[in-house]
């Protein structure tokens, strides 16, 4: 039997319709769908606006092109949670086709719909690339310049804001060199990069990649193509690092660059407890001389562990860490890396042996191997391969980054580990520290108030159509748990990769700094076009 509703729909259709059309011009209508209703999404067919907005992009001189159809793979990210279709993909060929798709938009005023999102390598967690009914600008079409790498005093690499950090390694490593600070994961864009902040097991010497950028080149939501750095434009300049795709589509970075090395020696410790852990990692971070890479995880009953890292990994003792069992326990890897070239083998063992004498891991635990530079670096590459191979690599992604205050890290620790995760989370759970120092307040990036705070990463994946405590529902739950005990507890804690509903939520994530930043989307993208998937401004109405 219909529903009350469904039967005055039958009853009152034309009625319906004119309040459907009020409703589209007055741009009521929801502008995002989870992937649970993504089918009638994609199914609606374009109405008589969509048709017009259509005719006006067709009449732009470009030198890339337009995609009407066929655009779901624009509708979907790499978290695999939120789906929502565009109009338009825009493949562009030069900054200009970005130009002057934004400014066409910008023109049409508040009164269209449209707006604009800036999809790199796909990677967003919750639809930030997406734009419902707007146009996706694929930033890896612009990535054809030729990146240039000028070697000096102060060696840096121009590049394109859609090119991967995976080529520029490759590119810039032909004359020695390499970009100081990385993701974990490289096959990413510089501008989706930029737009967060970058971290890996570098940031604690070097800062995020945002703090190794020396010059942009950016697109604003008016349209306006624009070079900035800390000495011109700098207001746009640090707003666009870290500002969430708020301000400007990055078009162009220069990057630095510092001496490469040829080799790596890789090395992994265990420990049983998380004070020592945390006290060795705080401690290794601080110190003057120590390894150029630290990073921590969290095992939660896991068991094989050392098994696994034979394939890659050699013990120090093969006799003890046969004997060592790990089953049933919560345990901590620190994860270290020093840089070398093979000239200097034996100066970097003694200092090496060195640092570990003063660490207080498990003996039997500490594995050791010598890769090359690109292999350490491009680590997580493998295993993307071996998990697609598997069919396993585009599944849902509920991930979660958390930045934490090093003097509330141990009460966050004893809650989430010991009571609120109990099993493995189906992927890694990373967790190191890094010296605010190292990071320029000046950008949009949010930290906590503290000079050392730990990253928590809890990296899952969910499995299709499970129900169980590798399902989706599931680990959102958990998550939902975390943060819950986080604010409950006031840890101040931040969000990494941060994702929120409502302009209320942003405004308490930002805290005393969200004047700035609505004066800066004020100022650069008055109409609010630009990241629309960031739900944090809506077109049409006023920025507060």
């Amino acid at each position: 039997m219909g529903s009350p509703f469904y039967s005055f729909l039958k009853q009152n259709n034309i009625v319906c319709l004119k309040i459907f059309l009020i409703l589209l011009i007055m741009g009521c209508i929801p502008d995002r769908t989870t992937n649970l209703c993504s089918d009638q999404l994609i199914a609606k067919p374009a109405t008589p606006t969509h048709l017009n907005v259509t005719s006006s992009l067709e009449t732009l001189s470009l030198d890339g092109y337009f995609s009407f159809n066929n655009n779901n793979h624009a509708a979907k990210d790499f978290g695999n949670t939120y789906q929502s279709l565009p109009l338009a993909v825009l493949y562009p060929k030069s900054v200009s086709d970005i130009s002057s798709t934004v400014k066409l938009i910008f023109n049409m005023g508040s009164a269209s719909e449209l707006t604009v999102a800036a999809r790199g390598h796909g990677h967003s967690l919750q639809g930030q690339a997406q734009a419902h009914r707007g146009v996706v600008i694929n930033m890896e079409s612009l990535k054809g310049s030729q990146m240039q790498v000028h070697t000096g005093e102060r060696p840096y690499v121009d590049v394109s804001g859609g090119e991967l950090w995976i080529n520029i390694l490759h590119e810039t490593l032909k004359l020695g060199f390499a970009p100081k600070s990385w993701t974990d994961y490289l096959h990413l864009t510089v501008g989706g990069t930029l737009s967060y902040a970058g971290i890996s097991g570098q940031a604690f010497r070097h800062g995020p990649q945002i703090n190794n950028v020396y010059r942009l080149q950016v697109v604003t939501g008016k349209g306006e193509v624009i070079t900035c750095s800390k000495s011109k434009n700098p207001d746009l300049f640090y707003g666009v690092l870290g500002g969430l795709g708020q301000f400007g589509i990055i078009t162009q970075a220069r990057i630095s660059l510092e001496p490469a090395p040829k080799m790596v020696k890789w090395i992994r410790v265990l420990y049983l407890d998380f004070s020592s852990f945390s006290k060795d990692q705080e401690y290794l971070i601080a110190s003057e001389n120590s390894f150029e890479y630290i990073e921590g995880f969290v095992i939660l009953n896991r068991t094989g562990l050392l098994n696994n890292w034979r394939s890659s990994f050699n013990p120090k003792d093969p006799m003890q860490a046969s004997q060592f069992n790990s089953d049933g326990k919560t345990l901590y890897c620190l994860e270290m890396a020093k840089y070398f070239n093979p000239d200097v083998t034996n100066v970097i063992d003694q200092i090496t042996e060195s640092l570990l004498l003063k660490l207080h891991y498990i003996p039997s635990t500490l594995f050791m191997s010598e890769v090359s530079f690109v292999e350490f670096l491009d680590r997580v590459h493998l295993s993307e391969l071996k998990l697609r191979a598997k069919g396993l690599w585009e599944v849902p992604h509920p991930w979660m980054n958390l930045l934490i205050p090093k003097n509330r890290i141990h009460e966050f620790a004893d809650e989430v580990f010991g009571n609120i995760l109990t099993n493995n989370i189906n992927g890694p759970i990373l967790m190191y520290p890094v010296n605010k120092t190292k990071w320029n307040n000046n950008t949009s990036l949010v930290t906590p108030d503290e000079d050392v705070f730990y990253l928590v990463a809890l990296l899952s994946s969910a499995v299709p159509s499970s129900k169980g405590t590798d399902g989706l529902e599931y680990i959102l739950t958990q998550n939902k748990r975390i943060l819950e005990y986080s604010a409950r507890a006031d840890l101040g804690i931040k969000q990494y990769l941060p994702h929120y509903r409502t302009q209320g939520e942003w405004r308490a994530h930002f805290g005393p700094r969200w004047k700035a930043f609505a004066r800066r989307k004020s100022s650069y993208d008055p109409l609010a076009i630009l990241a629309p998937g960031q739900m944090m401004f809506k077109k049409g109405i006023p920025i507060l």
